[in-house]
């Protein structure tokens, strides 16, 4: 070893200081037009109007790359390509059903997968969304559920999916209209109350007049019961509730639901009493009927007793049977007698119509079979 006072050898090379770390990018299709203002302003130095042109660009055109803008100056390309990006969704699988209903699988960018399904009817084509990579909720009847929560999505990936099939319809169909889908549902993979801000985000992305300007009375988000965010759903949001109940008893509930033994069905329904609903709305409670279970005649009269005073419909969804979860469908007859006894109670009751079954798309049914390995490390967060 040298001594301190020792020089170094002419010809010995400085060690060079450690290249900084490249800044991060923004992921600006999560942003909203404010957001996007700001970031365009501030950090690049661009006049405000630049946000609306990139943002029409990403949320009316459903743009994928800084390049397809070609209103935008090269100048002003570039630098998004280096301070910015645009989170893509990559099509992986595509099935479709007898019943018209196509189920898509998408890669995310660090190699998840997550599903969304087209359903097509003659009066509105409807997207049913994900908002997490599998699910944290373990309904034990949901093959989501078998998957864990892997993690949430943010509000570029919740919004990506509704762009992406909005380009696969108007080739599909060879429709000329930029936004073909008319309704969304948030019944996808994941518990959207779970992942609430970025859902918030992506709900203000998909209403804004900007964007898609989808109408808060065709957005619909279901919720496994997390009481204390469907108060804030509520105050923060202006789309519809859709309460997945599922059972008339907390016994039932408990069994089924493990989300009924932290809030229960008194807790739950109290929420939805005090849940701020405009003139002539509703809230929809969503009973997936399960033979031998859920689906007797005492099960319907508890049920009328149960919502006797909110503001309900009820869609009573017969079971999508899954391999090795142990639950069987009810049978149309027994189905039919279930939604009688509540419309004799007063309470509006609709058997829905399940789309895709052929294909693993209905509800219950979103697991990425051949995708996401339900054998990984999955989150485990805790509830709010």
């Amino acid at each position: 070893m040298l001594p301190e006072s020792t020089p170094l050898p002419a010809d010995t090379a400085p060690v060079p200081a450690p290249a900084p770390a490249p800044a991060k990018l923004v992921e600006v299709s999560s942003l909203t037009l404010e957001g996007l203002t700001r970031f365009l302003t501030e950090e690049l130095g661009e006049r405000s109007f630049r946000a609306g042109q990139v943002y029409r660009w990403l949320h009316q055109r459903g743009a994928t790359s800084f390049d397809e803008m070609t209103d935008l100056s090269k100048g002003l390309r570039e630098k998004l390509k280096a301070r910015a990006e645009i989170v893509p969704l990559v099509k992986d699988a595509e099935q479709r059903s007898v019943d018209g209903t196509i189920k898509y699988r998408w890669k995310t960018r660090d190699d998840r997968y997550i599903e969304s399904v087209y359903m097509p009817s003659e009066d509105r084509k409807t997207l049913c969304v994900s908002t997490q990579v599998g699910c944290a909720m373990a309904c034990s009847f949901c093959m989501t559920g078998t998957l864990g929560l892997k993690r949430n999505l943010t509000p570029g990936e919740i919004v990506a999916q509704v762009h992406a099939v909005n380009r696969e319809v108007r080739k599909l169909e060879k429709l000329e209209t930029l936004r073909p889908l008319s309704n969304l549902v948030f019944m996808g993979m994941g518990e959207p109350l779970h992942n609430f801000e970025n859902l918030k985000t992506a709900l203000s992305i998909l209403q804004s007049e900007d964007g898609p300007n989808f109408s808060h009375r065709h957005i619909t988000v279901s919720t496994v019961g997390l009481v204390p965010m469907i108060e804030r759903f509520g105050q923060e949001t202006d789309v519809k509730l859709a309460i997945s109940l599922n059972a008339s008893t907390d016994e039932q509930r408990s069994k089924t639901m493990p989300v009924n033994r932290k809030w229960n069905i008194a807790a739950l329904l109290d929420a939805c009493r005090k849940f701020p609903l405009r003139q002539g709305r509703r809230i929809t409670f969503e009973y997936v009927l399960l033979q031998g279970f859920n689906d007797s005649d005492e099960d319907a009269y508890r049920l009328i007793e149960l919502l006797k005073d909110i503001p309900a419909k009820v869609n009573l969804i017969p079971y999508n049977e899954n391999p090795g979860l142990g639950f069987k469908t009810t049978m149309d007859e027994r189905a039919e007698r279930f939604r009688e006894i509540l419309c004799e109670g007063h309470v509006a009751a609709f058997i829905r119509q399940n789309r895709g079954r052929d294909i693993a798309g209905a509800c219950g049914q979103l697991a990425n079979r051949g995708g996401e390995n339900a054998s990984e490390t999955t989150q485990n967060p805790e509830l709010p």
